[in-house]
């Protein structure tokens, strides 16, 4: 048997660390047996799947060293790798499914579910919503698909009893099916939903092991139970622990930047973060910190990965991307340093936004030094403003950011848009309200544009300065954030 593994990731946002830690584990797993590392592009969401987002996870697993035998860019005999292209093949089993009674058209709509899920909650039963919950009787399933009503294609699951489930680092773990609900496979767009997908597209692309995040241990049930249904032989399951914050929650972008984007722009290296991920929860077998990629490919053992939350502390992996640093000659660092931000293209976008504000070449430094530094020293201070308090210049930071979170063309003009639309709606004006703004993104009110500056930058170096200030200006607590998350809304409301 050849072994096969696969990433796949899906293209709706910023590439995360999370994605480059499965996929370096998954890649480790396949070379360690001789075999084969597949990357499959899961971009069934068409509502937030992006091109963009598609190529920025290539080339950032790309950038890692963390490159693939098939996928969407190089082919391979089970292409497609988009699971947006491969829609026929998914409604095909659904179908299947039905026929064989394994799965029910469900033609309830949203309200009709909230009062089902409210009723059990009632009830005090502690399960999810079952077949007999949802079919409905034949007269009325009969009514609703003459008038042409929408519907999805959700699975049978078993009522009661346990599932008992083998996983590689864990042995066997029994989840109870009353927590499984019956399952959308397909949606009423006649897309699937990452159950199905996964399990058809597993099967078909011969993976032998499936090596994700324990986040997905809950699934798995159903997962098996698909892949009964079938008839098909099951994937090995390999539940990695998930990346922690310091705090030991699951990392998140809010404690700790996530994207493989804000590392690249802060200066690490590749080598460094790779090296970095490969210590999550694994070790080498001499405990040595430092390795290289195919130093850990020649000595993985997958028994040496610890069920415990891996911490991902930026401070560790700093430490550790200096080691990298000093070993290099002062050539190699040279040519880091050049091709980090130091290089022709990138700072060809920024002399014209600083040619006109300098009257030596020594001014640079002072002018532009921001487009090339990492995080910025500000303190509470550098927000005083004459007319508002550093709370306001908090708040308008925290609704800025959330616009930038939510902003899928990154560019000035949509930046400034967005400004614009949350200044008119707070009734200020935008020098005001992006005063605070220009101190987090260049460490002073006076700079050129702060949205060419953004539009430079990018988005991860522009939204993780951004949350910087929020939390040097104090930081927003759960409560806060309730607060402004109803306030934001109903700004957006006034600019719609």
């Amino acid at each position: 048997m050849t072994v096969r593994t696969r990433v796949a990731p899906s293209p709706t946002g910023d590439p995360h660390v999370g994605t480059a830690y499965i996929a370096l584990f998954n890649r480790c797993f396949a070379r360690q047996h001789g075999g084969q590392f597949i990357l499959r592009i899961e971009d069934t969401d068409q509502v937030r799947s992006t091109a963009e987002s598609e190529q920025a996870i290539l080339d950032s697993l790309r950038w890692l060293g963390l490159d693939w035998d098939e996928g969407p860019d190089v082919g391979g005999p089970h292409a497609p790798y988009r699971q947006s292209e491969r829609g026929d093949i998914y409604s095909q089993y659904a179908e299947q499914l039905v026929q064989a009674g394994h799965a029910f058209k469900c033609y309830r709509s949203a309200e009709e579910l909230d009062t089902l899920r409210a009723r059990i909650k009632e009830s005090g039963e502690n399960r999810a919503l079952k077949p007999r919950d949802l079919e409905l009787d034949e007269t009325e399933q009969a009514r609703r698909e003459a008038e042409g009503a929408p519907y999805v294609i959700r699975m049978r699951v078993p009522e009661d009893g346990r599932c008992a489930i083998e996983d590689m680092l864990r042995g066997t773990v029994e989840l109870d099916w009353a927590l499984a609900d019956a399952q959308v496979l397909l949606k009423s767009d006649g897309l699937p939903t990452y159950h199905l997908a996964n399990v058809v597209d597993d099967h078909l692309m011969g993976i032998t092991h499936v090596l994700r995040g324990e986040e997905w241990l809950n699934s798995a049930p159903k997962h098996k139970l698909l892949y009964e249904y079938f008839g098909w032989d099951m994937p090995a399951l390999c539940h990695m622990p998930l990346l922690r914050n310091p705090d030991k929650s699951k990392l998140s972008k809010r404690k700790n930047p996530t994207s493989i984007h804000f590392y690249r722009r802060m200066g690490f290296l590749p080598e460094a973060l790779v090296n970095y991920l490969g210590r999550m929860g694994w070790s080498m077998p001499d405990e040595r910190e430092r390795f290289s990629l195919s130093e850990m490919e020649a000595a993985f053992d997958i028994n040496r990965v610890s069920l415990g939350g891996p911490v991902f502390d930026v401070e560790k992996l700093s430490w550790l991307n200096g080691q990298w640093l000093r070993d290099l000659s002062d050539e190699q660092f040279l040519q880091q340093l050049m091709g980090w931000a130091f290089n022709r293209d990138y700072v060809m976008q920024v002399l014209p936004h600083i040619k006109q504000r300098v009257e030596t070449l020594s001014d640079v430094v002072d002018k532009a030094g921001f487009c090339f530094s990492g995080m910025l020293s500000i303190s509470e201070q550098d927000f005083e403003h004459k007319q508002y308090s550093t709370e306001d210049m908090k708040e308008w930071l925290q609704f800025f950011l959330w616009s930038c979170e939510a902003q899928r063309s990154w560019n000035r003009d949509n930046l400034f848009a967005d400004a614009k639309a949350l200044a008119d709606a707070l009734d200020v004006k935008i020098r005001d309200f992006l005063f605070p703004v220009f101190v987090a993104i260049a460490g002073t009110s006076a700079s050129f544009s702060v949205v060419d500056s953004m539009a430079l930058l990018g988005a991860d170096i522009s939204r993780a300065r951004l949350r910087h200030a929020v939390e040097v200006l104090g930081g927003v607590s759960k409560k806060q954030t309730k607060k402004l998350e109803k306030a934001y809304a109903g700004l957006l409301s006034q600019a719609d």
